[in-house]
């Protein structure tokens, strides 16, 4: 190897440093955003579940009155079924989709 080539080898070896510090530099810089992001949604995230926590206890406890109110419905004669809702049942006979309804377990 001549010492043009070898001059030649080292600047493009240069060059290919200079290109590859370029590349670190800029996978730092996105790395330090991503880190003070995953900071503040981390701290965004635990306040958000200490105020979760505090609606928590201060909400009553739901009951079933929705079910309650289907459950009236059709003791009165009506289907509570998506097939036949609102429709009377004939001799307030039995429908296997109402009783699904308002016997599945939750």
């Amino acid at each position: 190897m001549n010492k043009k080539e070898l001059f030649d080898a080292l600047d493009a070896f240069s060059q290919n440093l200079f290109v590859t510090l370029a590349e670190v530099e800029a996978i730092k810089k996105n790395l330090k955003t991503v880190i003070e992001e995953n900071t503040a949604l981390r701290l965004e995230n635990d306040k958000l579940r200490e105020r979760l926590g505090e609606v928590e206890r201060s909400t009553p406890i739901k009951t079933n009155q929705g079910r309650d109110n289907l459950k009236r419905i059709y003791e009165d004669g009506f289907h509570i079924c998506t097939d036949f809702y609102g429709q009377r049942r004939e001799n307030d006979a039995e429908c296997m989709f109402c009783d699904e309804l308002l016997f599945r377990k939750v």
